[in-house]
Formats: C-alpha cells, structure tokens, sequence
C-alpha cells in the first residue's frame, strides 16, 4: 500500500507545472545553500578558538565562586524603620 512509482511521477509533473523549472532550481540552490551554511555553521562551533576556551575557563571559575553574606529585603527594612 506505498506510494508507486507512478504516482510519484504524476505528482511531480505537476510541481513542474505550477512552479516552473527555474524556480524549482532557484529553490533547490537555496536550499542547498541553507544546508552549506548550517554545516558550516556547526564545524565552526565543534572547532572552538583558543580564544573562546579561556573565555569559558573564565566563567566557569567565576560560577564556582561563592559570596556568603546576609541579604536585607527591601520590604523587610521598610517595616523595621517604620516600627
């Protein structure tokens, strides 16, 4: 019960008939383009610069840091002026 190769043909004589051939290949070159881009794109990101590795050192570092102090609300020292 699949799709035959007959109907795939009917189906695509008739996208060739309502887009026309240029711009199903103006289509096509887009998103093969898109595709280009997007792999680009993740190498980019999978070969990080030396640079970009100290930046994430440094943040992480900062995120280990722990400041322990007291925390005064706003509200809380609103009340205590007023009594």
């Amino acid at each position: 019960m699949g799709i035959s190769i007959w109907q795939l043909v009917i189906v695509l004589v008739i996208v060739v008939l309502l887009f026309g051939t240029k711009k199903l290949r103006n289509m096509g070159g887009d998103i093969g383009g898109a595709l280009k881009s997007f792999r680009k794109a993740v190498k980019d990101s999978d070969e990080k610069k030396p640079e970009d590795q100290d930046t994430d050192k440094l943040t992480e570092q900062n995120e280990e840091r722990v400041i322990e102090g007291e925390v005064e609300n706003k509200a809380t020292s609103k009340e205590k002026d007023k009594a």
